[in-house]
């Protein structure tokens, strides 16, 4: 888990942002939780640090959503973030939001996976959006108590953690995580796709991350973004996604009625994106295999998290959080 915090070598002039957050979600009833501690910075101006807790639960339709901006932000000695009182480091996550709080332990097995497939492109300008997952599979252990009186206790939940940053989000994006899959209870998923704006036109969608299975992880998507088809809105999707070694991921994600979270993002520029999550979707993944002639189907009840992210004014049905960004 070799992540550190981008935002305090990031000169005053520009403009940026910044996340490290976690999800992780139950084993046998469709409750999850999503965290995040988040960096915005307009040029010109000093960052600000932001918490946000998301608890999903699909029985009760919408989730609990809180979040807290604050000017007090830091990259403590050895930790990757603090915003007042909170902090998230290797191994830990502690905070307040509100009045939901957690105090977390997580543990994973799993090296550190790079979506994006060379080193130069996290210390190049392009792309503006760079992202990692120090913890692609991880359990956790720990509390999350919520102001309804909920206290939620992570006896060994999996999920993962994840960290990116850049100078501006993609124009439209889509990140899906999964686990927890009957067929195979160590396989995980986890991609980002993305479309950017130049000139005007939208790019076609790019795919990068991996599927992992019996230990062994197969490198998903690529730059050249051939092969890739995509369906989404914000009550799931069916994505293509071709792979190493002649293999291609088929992925069917359905969100439970009324279980999506909607967030406002800001962009550095001042512009803004809204985001539908949705932790505790189902997933469905098939996996082909040109050449052999083979096919693996996998299935997760409600270890899915979809994201889909979309410049603001576009319509969807999830309400969003009456919380600004930025």
């Amino acid at each position: 888990m070799q992540a550190s915090a981008v935002f305090p070598t990031v000169s005053r002039k520009a403009g940026m942002y910044e996340s490290f957050y976690l999800r992780a979600v139950a084993p046998e009833e469709p409750v999850g939780a999503w965290l995040r501690y988040t960096v915005h910075k307009r040029p010109g101006l000093e960052a600000r640090g932001s918490l946000w807790c998301t608890v999903f639960d699909a029985r009760r339709g919408r989730p609990f959503m809180h979040k807290l901006t604050s000017a007090a932000l830091s990259a403590p000695a050895g930790g990757w973030i603090a915003i007042d009182d909170a902090r998230l480091g290797p191994g830990h996550a502690e905070g307040r939001c509100g009045q939901a709080s957690w105090s977390l332990r997580f543990q994973s097995g799993e090296q550190e996976l790079r979506h994006l497939p060379s080193a130069w492109m996290y210390r190049a300008r392009l792309p503006r959006t760079k992202l990692t997952s120090p913890a692609p599979d991880a359990r956790f252990q720990g509390t999350i108590e919520l102001p309804d009186g909920r206290a939620l206790q992570l006896d060994g939940w999996r999920g993962m953690v994840g960290h990116n940053w850049g100078s501006e989000h993609a124009e439209r994006w889509i990140w899906l995580h999964g686990i927890d899959f009957a067929q195979a209870q160590s396989a995980w998923l986890d991609v980002a796709l993305g479309r950017i704006r130049i000139a005007g036109r939208m790019t076609p969608w790019v795919a990068n991350g991996a599927f992992s299975k019996d230990g062994r992880r197969i490198r998903l998507g690529g730059l050249a973004g051939r092969g890739v088809s995509v369906s989404e809105s914000s009550q799931g999707c069916v994505l293509r996604i071709p792979g190493e070694g002649s293999t291609t991921i088929e992925a069917r994600v359905e969100v439970p009625g009324q279980s999506a979270a909607g967030w406002r993002y800001a962009d550095p520029d001042g512009g803004e994106h809204e985001v539908v999550n949705c932790s505790v979707a189902r997933l469905e993944l098939e996996l082909m295999r040109a050449g052999e002639g083979s096919s693996s189907r996998l299935t997760s009840a409600h270890g899915a998290a979809y994201e889909l992210g979309m410049r603001a004014g576009e319509r969807h049905e999830v309400p969003l959080a009456p919380f600004s960004d930025g």
